[in-house]
């Protein structure tokens, strides 16, 4: 795409508080190629991240002073990949986004009130923020984007300050139904986006830079002029972190597991998911040690491309020491084992596995996951992985709710 494909003049769009920087948009509003997804389906999506402290380094070196953000007199600019650089003039009140990681974000920095809307709702997990004193979101209240596809009119209609959406996501998934110049539209008329496909890493459409979870939430974080809460929860979470993973088993005493989505209670075939991918739905998993147990298989993860899936008898070629299937978050463990992994006993081929004749076959965990959200599942998955190390509560849910409502 060209630069003259996007205009780019000075002035404001019908928001006076937030818009594009003339420099960015005449870099291209749209970076990166796009695709289509052609089976039609709804997205079952999925992300990763590996790192040792938490905080994964990311494909592209930081500035020196650890921000992208700018400010001057009469506001502020913050610059992500694809879109670039947005200038603001004003913090953003209202704001949605397609990925419930970014809505969990904008929640961890006390931005909740204002959230309208996520891609699909039922996606969104917000039973972690029970467990948080003064911590909520009612999704009664907020909009899900997604209906057989994304109506351009809901955009308008929502009248978001900022869409924290990337917006090569609804441009290479068909099945939403936009296209450049409905973006570029929405864009002018309505209010920017800003944000990057981060859940996951195997997307061929994605050759622009990614970031890791806390690298994504320091940008949410520019944007709603919310540093100091930001790096109060950073803080809370490289500190807990270092102390899950000082008491990590040996790397052999850790599990090779097989992450897949299956929704149903009796599932047959399984969309499976690598490990080894660094997207952001996999930090939990990274962070505790363990590895993938599909490696040198030539199995290939869960992408807009790839929607193959595998069946009991190739996962019993692999036969890892746990599975995860994602599709159940909504169940309780107890839930879940009396419905799938029950089923799996039962089955001829599944019973013969590793991981169900040990009972090691756990929810995978949401599909998407912000801050909040991972330090649950790193609680939840430690203590599932390794019952002789962790028990009980692994982190203050106290100072997370301080830092949340601006109490700490």
């Amino acid at each position: 795409m060209s630069d003259d494909d996007i205009t780019t003049t000075g002035e404001s769009t019908r928001r006076d508080y937030v818009k594009f920087g003339g420099a960015v948009v005449g870099g291209g509003l749209l970076a990166g190629c796009t695709g289509a997804s052609d089976d039609g389906s709804t997205p079952a999506d999925n992300e990763t991240t590996g790192a040792t402290n938490g905080t994964d380094e990311s494909d592209a070196a930081a500035d020196s002073d650890g921000t992208d953000e700018s400010t001057d007199a009469t506001g502020y600019s913050v610059e992500m990949a694809p879109v670039g650089e947005v200038e603001f003039d004003g913090v953003p009140e209202t704001w949605e986004s397609y990925f419930p990681g970014y809505a969990d974000m904008g929640v961890a920095l006390g931005k909740a009130d204002g959230l309208a809307a996520v891609g699909f709702k039922s996606r969104y997990h917000t039973s972690y923020y029970d467990e948080l004193d003064g911590v909520s979101v009612d999704k009664g209240e907020i909009t899900q984007l997604y209906d057989e596809g994304i109506d351009k009119e809901l955009y308008y209609e929502l009248d978001s300050d900022i869409h924290l959406t990337d917006p090569q996501w609804l441009l290479n998934n068909s099945f939403f139904g936009l296209d450049e110049s409905d973006v570029t539209e929405l864009t002018e008329n309505v209010a920017p986006f800003i944000g990057n496909t981060i859940f996951r890493r195997t997307d061929s459409w994605h050759d622009y830079r990614y970031y890791t979870m806390y690298e994504a939430f320091e940008k949410v974080a520019e944007i709603f002029q919310e540093g100091d809460r930001f790096r109060a929860f950073a803080s809370l979470h490289d500190e807990y972190l270092a102390r899950v993973q000082a008491d990590l088993p040996a790397a052999d005493a850790r599990p090779a597991g097989l992450l897949c989505f299956a929704g149903s209670d009796e599932p047959e075939k399984f969309s499976p998911y690598r490990l080894t991918d660094k997207g952001t739905n996999k930090k939990h998993f990274h962070d505790l040690g363990v590895s993938d147990a599909l490696s040198g298989t030539g199995v290939e993860g869960l992408s807009t491309d790839d929607r193959g899936q595998i069946d009991y008898e190739t996962i019993l070629e692999v036969d890892p020491d746990a599975l995860f299937v994602r599709g159940h978050e909504a169940k309780s463990r107890a839930e879940f084992e009396d419905t799938v992994l029950a089923f799996m006993k039962e089955h001829g081929v599944a019973s013969e596995l590793t991981a169900v004749e040990n009972g090691a076959v756990y929810r995978g965990g949401p599909i998407y996951q912000g801050p909040i959200q991972n330090l649950f599942l790193t609680e939840r998955f430690a203590t599932l992985l390794y019952p002789d190390t962790y028990s009980g509560e692994l982190f203050d849910r106290d100072a997370v709710s301080a830092i949340v409502t601006g109490d700490a």
